[in-house]
């Protein structure tokens, strides 16, 4: 029979397109996220920007006085003046070393007694219905006491600080600790872990995702409670930078330091995440981290 007469067989060889999508089988996870990651990081961008472009455009064409709240470009002029000058830079460290000072004590006693609320019910039972009831005390009703027992100076600024940071990571260890589940300990008992490796292999992996909202909980909250701190008797800082932007009417000085505020808080809760996203790398969750 001649070989032309013969049926055709089917080739063996993969598509161009299949071939080509194959590496994307093997593709490292870590590739991927970035891939994900990377158009919602810049879609963060379209909102603050378009209502800023809209403000400005509004003012421009007369359909908005600006004398209240300043259009963009007044906002960012008033930035840059403060920034060329030096002034902005003193600010932001003033505000900057009260809030990491103040976040340190309070993350570490929130974190100590969030641990023993979370693991004794004694000890819970005891001093959480007092340190509830705190917690409901406004930032600026601690002022004036503070104002008497520490003065005016970094020391009461620092504990006001540490104060608001302390709270919502007490609540969030205690909680986590609390709301382990059970069958994790049986786990642990029927391999015969001992205490320490119950608490390294059992507990705190089981705590950690809580423990790290928690402390970008406290450190938001820093940044507010630093506001009302820089009011005791401060003469620097962003805190006083508002203060001084309403005395003097110049809403645009208020504005720029709002925005230094924004950015401050949102580097400094960039760099936590950064910082703690390899202890919780075990995660395979369906999406990523706020």
């Amino acid at each position: 029979m001649d070989a032309s007469t013969l049926p055709s067989q089917p080739s063996t060889s993969l598509p161009t397109d299949a071939t080509n999508a194959a590496p994307s089988l093997t593709t490292p996870r870590s590739a991927v996220r970035a891939r994900r990651t990377a158009r919602p990081w810049l879609l963060g961008f379209v909102l603050p920007v378009g209502l800023a472009l809209g403000w400005e455009l509004a003012v421009r064409l007369g359909l908005a006085q600006g004398r209240l709240m300043p259009p963009p470009s007044k906002i960012l002029e008033a930035f840059w003046s403060l920034a060329r000058t030096g002034e902005l830079w003193v600010h932001v460290g003033a505000t900057l070393g009260r809030v990491l000072a103040g976040f340190a004590f309070g993350a570490l006693f929130g974190t100590l007694l969030g641990a023993f609320a979370g693991a004794s019910e004694r000890f819970r039972w005891i001093f959480d219905p007092t340190l509830q009831a705190l917690r409901a005390v406004p930032s600026i009703a601690w002022v004036p006491l503070f104002l008497l027992w520490f003065g005016i100076f970094e020391t009461s600024k620092i504990i006001l600080i540490a104060v608001g940071v302390f709270f919502p990571v007490y609540l969030g260890v205690a909680g986590a600790i609390a709301g382990i589940d059970r069958k994790l300990l049986e786990v642990g008992r029927v391999f015969r872990l001992s205490p320490f490796a119950t608490v390294r292999r059992v507990m705190l992996p089981a705590v950690l995702p809580e423990w790290i909202i928690a402390i970008r909980s406290g450190l938001g909250l820093g940044f507010m409670f630093v506001v009302a701190a820089e009011l005791m008797g401060a003469s620097e800082g962003l805190g006083y930078l508002l203060l001084d932007g309403q005395q003097m009417g110049r809403p645009d000085q208020i504005l720029a330091a709002i925005i230094a505020f924004a950015l401050l808080g949102k580097v400094c809760d960039g760099i936590v995440v950064a910082a703690t996203a390899p202890l919780t790398a075990w995660q395979d969750l369906r999406r990523g981290r706020l």
